[in-house]
């Protein structure tokens, strides 16, 4: 029988059971108190976000309305830089207008000489008006032209019938090209305005060499080269016009996009402090927890409570603001229940530690040498030997349920025979000896041991203990 380990469950004392009632209930208002304090912390840090917030998303007001005024302001920038261009270009039209109402009325003049009195009547009646709607800033478009057409039908070629005279032709032809060239027309296209200009000089040395052949030849290719150059200038003010256009969209857009990313790297930020402040709240007491439990035995609790902070730490680290929030909450509603559970742990540590001073005085009272013992977090070992040389290791632990448990391993323990004062001798075993030993443990105020038992006992066994006026003295059997 000594060699089987033996078991007994362990009941506390009513007593002792009030008075750690009354611990327990003294540490869950402490727990509540504490609750209320990180309550009260975290309330404030979510208000600071709050303010953080506010202040993030009056920034962005004040950057969104900076951009809005930005942009209103390169708008009627744009607009008057429209309405310049638009009024230089009415000023460089009216001057080409009254350029060639200039050139009309010399031709004009130049027909009523010839003798075309009657007709050229008409024409200066039609030029007073072009003049008159000129003068009051009045754009006329295609009339000098429509004009100018009509004078030029007058005059006679020298053969007598009607054609075009070469200095009316050059003086056309150097109308379109001013035309179509503008104030910005070489610059726009520099090889082809300078094309025209030196195609217009070869047709005006041919003029004025009288080689009309000449002359004619190279008017056609005058006439493709002046066409050419409108389209290419024309087709260059509309590329120059979508690329500013373009530019300003490209601008406005990436001050838009500048305010997003900016408003959104704030809300980063007050989202990453507000995570970190609430860490801070609770992180001295999860840390706590984990370190005690562990040092309990209770690795489960600790590796639970150690992880939900290193989640909490690892989702900051990666800057990840909404993992870090939701970490953080997981672990302020683990930490009650954590800190309730370790709650139980120390109370169930203590009165471990009070079974094992118990049982200590109960042994060393029955003659047992304590030869040492452990704390091994979750259970006490303990050591004794007895005058025969017997071994008692006993370790005390705690159950499913939190009762404490008595495990003793024995070895070297046979029977042994005890003298009474009368030299009485009385049969004594190892299970009555425990027996005597439990009977020591405190009663009401302390433990109160159940049966003993072993595998291989043999049912509704159970030795008595040794009378307590039995003198001890320890003899082989």
């Amino acid at each position: 029988m000594s060699g089987s380990p033996k078991y007994s469950s362990v009941r506390v004392g009513a007593r002792y059971a009030e008075r750690e009632a009354a611990e327990r209930r003294r540490r869950a208002e402490e727990r509540r108190a504490r609750e209320r304090r990180r309550a009260a912390e975290r309330a404030r840090a979510a208000q600071a976000a709050a303010a953080r917030r506010e202040r993030a998303r009056a920034e962005a007001q004040r950057r969104r309305d900076e951009v809005a005024r930005r942009e209103a302001e390169l708008a009627a920038r744009r607009r008057a830089d429209q309405e310049a261009g638009v009024a230089r270009a009415r000023a460089d039209q009216l001057g080409v207008d009254e350029r060639g109402l200039d050139e009309v009325r010399e031709l004009i003049a130049s027909a009523r000489r010839s003798g075309h009195r009657a007709e050229t009547d008409a024409l200066e009646r039609r030029l007073a008006e072009l003049r008159e709607r000129a003068g009051r800033g009045e754009p006329l478009g295609d009339a000098v032209e429509e004009l100018r057409g009509r004078v030029v039908s007058l005059r006679p070629a020298a053969t007598g019938s009607r054609t075009d005279d070469p200095a009316v032709v050059l003086a056309e032809l150097e109308h379109r090209l001013s035309v179509v060239a503008g104030p910005d027309g070489a610059a726009l296209d520099a090889e082809g305005h300078r094309r025209c200009t030196d195609l217009l000089d070869r047709l005006r040395a041919a003029a004025g060499q009288g080689g009309q052949v000449r002359f004619e030849a190279l008017l056609g290719t005058v006439e493709h080269a002046l066409a050419r150059h409108a389209a290419t200038v024309g087709e260059a003010r509309g590329a120059a016009e979508r690329e500013s256009r373009a530019a300003r969209e490209r601008e406005a857009a990436e001050a838009r996009e500048r305010e997003r990313a900016e408003a959104a790297r704030a809300a980063l930020e007050s989202a990453l402090a507000e995570a970190a402040e609430r860490l801070d709240v609770v992180r001295p007491a999860a840390e706590g927890v984990a370190e005690a439990a562990a040092d309990l035995g209770d690795q489960d609790l600790a590796h639970e409570i150690g992880d939900a902070v290193r989640a909490v730490v690892e989702a900051l680290t990666a800057r990840s603001a909404d993992e870090a929030l939701d970490a953080v909450a997981v672990l302020e509603g683990r930490l009650p229940d954590a800190e309730r559970r370790l709650d139980e742990l120390e109370l169930a540590y203590q009165r471990r530690r009070d079974l094992v001073a118990a049982l200590q005085d109960a042994m060393t009272g029955e003659g047992f040498a304590f030869d040492g013992g452990e704390d091994q977090g979750g259970s006490f070992r303990l050591h004794f030997t007895r005058p025969t040389g017997a071994s008692y290791e006993t370790t005390v632990a705690t159950d499913d349920d939190g009762a404490p448990v008595l495990v003793y391993h024995v070895a070297g323990e046979p029977d042994v025979t005890l003298y009474a004062p009368r030299d009485e001798a009385v049969c004594d075993t190892t299970e009555a000896l425990l027996e005597r030993v439990h009977e020591a443990l405190g009663g009401d105020d302390g433990f109160i041991p159940g049966e003993l038992t072993w595998d291989g006992k043999p049912p509704g066994r159970r030795a008595e203990p040794l009378p307590r006026e039995t003198y001890r003295t320890w003899t082989n059997p």
